[in-house]
């Protein structure tokens, strides 16, 4: 069975920075995706960002040149490093890890997540 606990939200100025962090338990498969999700309030969960086990990562254009995922395989840690935060970016990220395929195809398709870790964007 495997366990996600992410760590890192907070709240921020628009401009500034953080790093969310995941923490994985638990076999997970080495040809699986992880990937970031956000959740803001009365809205549907959506992609942030996905690495696959080659490195290659994937992000929603809403983030790109702002966001970087990254993962820790040694450590089964994932990272989200964010940059030039917005208030639109406020939101409660999870952390998830699956098969790709259901990964791409949305988070209905997803198992496994996290608790979650709000982060708070103020202009």
């Amino acid at each position: 069975q495997v366990q996600l606990v992410e760590s890192g939200g907070g709240s921020v100025q628009a401009g500034g920075s953080l790093r969310l962090s995941c923490a994985a338990s638990g076999n997970i498969a080495s040809l699986y995706c992880m990937g970031w999700f956000r959740q803001a309030p009365g809205k549907e969960r959506d992609e942030v960002a996905i690495i696959d086990p080659d490195e290659s990562t994937k992000y929603a254009n809403s983030v790109k040149g702002r966001f970087t995922i990254s993962r820790d395989k040694a450590r089964n840690i994932l990272f989200l490093e964010m940059e030039n935060l917005k208030v639109d970016d406020s939101a409660m990220y999870y952390c998830t890890v699956g098969p790709c395929s259901a990964m791409l195809a949305g988070p209905r398709h997803l198992d496994v997540w996290g608790q979650g870790t709000l982060v708070t964007v103020a202009s």
